[in-house]
């Protein structure tokens, strides 16, 4: 079975679409990265190459260092779906990433959204 086309997306085509949703209510660029960098475990060195090397969103996910274990308290509604109930793993990060954006968008303390 064929994954969502989302999952063969390069990740540099929709992070300037997390930037502005972000930059558009007052937030960071900055903001944005660290919110990657606590999801993914990456340095902003190497999520900057993965962005200059045009990774997609699968590969972007499986070659993250460290995928961080309180990603999992992240619940809600993005998109229309319960962001817990995505069965599909890479499905389930991506919805993951999309929220935590959001909730940097709607004026959310980064304490609370990085669940510290």
């Amino acid at each position: 079975m064929a994954g969502h086309r989302i999952f063969s997306m390069a990740f540099a085509k929709v992070y300037p679409a997390y930037v502005a949703k972000a930059e558009k209510k007052g937030r960071t660029q900055a903001e944005v990265d660290e919110i990657i960098r606590w999801q993914t475990g990456y340095s902003q060195a190497q999520l900057d190459a993965q962005i200059a090397a045009g990774v997609d969103f699968e590969t972007f996910f499986a070659e993250a260092p460290a995928m961080n274990p309180a990603r999992e308290l992240i619940t809600g509604v993005v998109c229309g779906v319960r962001v817990e109930a995505v069965e599909d793993p890479l499905m389930r990060e991506i919805r993951y990433l999309d929220k935590l954006v959001e909730e940097l968008a709607k004026g959310k303390a980064m304490g609370k959204i990085l669940r510290s």
